[in-house]
């Protein structure tokens, strides 16, 4: 989900390293770059850690779930030190529109069933414009880097990028995002988590997920942590998960599909 660029996964890539070498647990780094689904990667029966978006995720039979390991818990304000994220709505720099204007913009999406590219911004639009329905909507844009493209093309006004994927932007490829500024940030909704396959043994699972609550107090492990943007990991809050189906359900009565 957050392989943004090569010099972002070859980071990430680190902390599987890492990952794998503490908890003695052989892990093999697999690419999985759009377009390929993300929902292809969730079936895969030999994922070791994985991220997974909470609304797929909550959708799921508890007995079909992957299982959890952990959430990150980012550096950034808007995290308030909690395994959250939001969604950021922006819009060119060198356009003028505030966040009066976007109940009539026109509106980019990633996929349906992501949170942050699309549940989290119709229910952002739905409590700004009072149930009226958009002007326009234009997607699926598939990932961050399609939304900022489209705003570039001038194809929509404004789109939602998950927080934390413009928090690694900023960090480390700042240039993509810089036609683009905030507008307006959604409500927060539990992180992403990594999540092993449910034919992983009890062994495995417990190895990774201990070390990856850990993380934090290793001083290498913190080091890839700072160097991702990221606190720590935290245990996941599975009931917080399973609010976010009534969510978009709220949401769908309020404004019908994009």
């Amino acid at each position: 989900m957050y392989n943004l660029s090569p010099k972002i996964s070859g980071l990430w890539d680190c902390l599987f390293r890492w990952l794998a070498d503490r908890s003695h647990v052989e892990l093999e780094i697999i690419a999985h770059a759009a377009p390929a689904p993300l929902s292809e990667l969730w079936t895969r029966l030999d994922m070791g850690a994985v991220f997974m978006c909470g609304f797929p995720f909550s959708r799921l039979a508890k007995a079909e779930r992957p299982l959890p390991l952990a959430a990150p818990v980012s550096l950034a304000d808007w995290a308030t030190g909690q395994p959250v994220y939001a969604s950021h709505i922006v819009a060119a720099r060198d356009r003028p529109l505030a966040e009066a204007d976007l109940a009539t913009a026109r509106w980019g999406w990633t996929v349906r069933d992501s949170q942050s590219g699309y549940n989290a911004p119709r229910e952002f639009f739905a409590a700004l414009a009072d149930g009226r329905p958009p002007s326009a909507t234009f997607g699926p844009l598939l990932n961050p880097r399609g939304v900022v493209e489209a705003i570039r093309s001038g194809a929509v006004d404004v789109g939602a990028i998950d927080a934390y994927a413009y928090q690694l932007l900023e960090m480390h490829e700042p240039e993509t995002i810089a036609s683009l500024r905030v507008v307006a940030t959604t409500k927060p909704a539990p992180f992403p988590l990594l999540v092993a396959s449910r034919q992983q043994s009890p062994e495995i699972v417990a190895s990774l997920r201990a070390v990856l609550l850990g993380a934090h107090q290793d001083p290498q492990g913190r080091d890839i942590l700072g160097s991702l943007g990221l606190a720590a990991f935290a245990e996941p809050d599975i009931a917080a998960y399973e609010r976010l189906p009534a969510r978009a359900r709220a949401v769908d009565e309020a404004l019908g599909t994009w």
